[in-house]
C-alpha cells in the first residue's frame, strides 16, 4: 500500500454557525485535506445536528472524513465517519458497541505512550498525541516531546495525530518524526488572508515531506 505521508486533520473552531460553511468550502477547495473534526461545546443536541448538516454536506463533497468531537450519540444521528473522543468521554468499547466496525474512533492520549498502547490494544483507529505546542484553542496539560511520534511509528501501524498549536512554520519537525496527521485549528481559522492560505502553506510543506 502507498504511504500517503503526512495529511491535515482540521479541527473547526467553537463557533461553526454564520458564514462557516463558505470558509470550510474555502478550506477544502485550497488543497487536500483528510478529514474535519467538527466541535462544539455546550450546546444541545437539536442545535449541534443544525450546524452539522451542512458542514458534513461539504465534506462529503469533497471526500473529507466528517468526524465528531466527544459525542456518540450526535456521531450516529449524523452518520458521521468518525468520532474523536478524549479520556474523560465515553469509553473506547462502548463507541465501537454503539457505531461499529466501519466508523473510525480516535482516541486523545496526551503524551502517555501506555494510554496509546491501550487505545491501540482496545481497537482505536487512531491516536492523538499533544499539546506539541502553545494553543489557544484548549487548555493545555500535556506537552510531549517529539520522542513520542518517532516511537509511536516505528511500534505500530496505527496512525498518530498531532495536535496543539501547530501553524506551518512549526509543523516540519513533527512530520519529521513520523506524525501521520497534522490536527490544525487556530492557525487556519484565524489566518490574517483567510483559511485557503493557511492550507496553501501546510499543503507545500508536506507535499515536500
Amino acid at each position: 500500500m502507498i504511504d500517503p505521508g503526512c495529511q491535515l486533520y482540521l479541527i473547526s473552531p467553537l463557533e461553526t454557525g454564520g458564514d462557516f460553511p463558505q470558509r470550510l468550502r474555502s478550506a477544502l477547495e485550497a488543497g487536500p485535506v483528510a478529514a474535519f473534526q467538527f466541535r462544539v461545546k455546550d450546546i444541545g443536541q437539536e442545535e449541534a445536528v443544525r450546524l452539522a448538516a451542512p458542514l458534513k454536506a461539504v465534506c462529503d463533497e469533497f471526500d473529507v472524513a466528517f468526524i465528531v468531537n466527544d459525542d456518540i450519540a450526535l456521531a450516529r444521528q449524523l452518520g458521521a465517519d468518525g468520532v474523536h473522543l478524549g479520556q474523560s468521554d465515553e469509553n473506547l468499547k462502548n463507541a465501537r458497541a454503539e457505531l461499529g466496525l466501519d466508523v473510525q474512533i480516535g482516541i486523545t492520549c496526551h503524551d502517555s505512550r501506555h494510554l496509546a498502547m491501550e487505545a491501540g490494544e482496545g481497537g482505536a483507529n487512531y491516536v492523538a498525541f499533544g499539546a506539541f505546542f502553545p494553543t489557544a484553542t484548549k487548555e493545555t496539560f500535556h506537552t510531549p516531546e517529539l520522542d513520542i511520534l518517532k516511537w509511536w511509528s516505528a511500534m505500530m501501524e496505527i496512525p498518530c495525530v498531532a495536535i496543539g498549536g501547530i501553524t506551518p512554520d512549526n509543523c516540519q519537525p513533527l512530520v519529521d518524526a513520523g506524525a501521520d496527521f497534522l490536527a490544525v485549528s487556530g492557525a487556519v481559522w484565524n489566518d490574517s488572508e483567510g483559511p485557503a492560505h493557511a492550507i496553501q502553506r501546510f499543503t507545500e510543506i508536506l507535499e515536500k515531506s
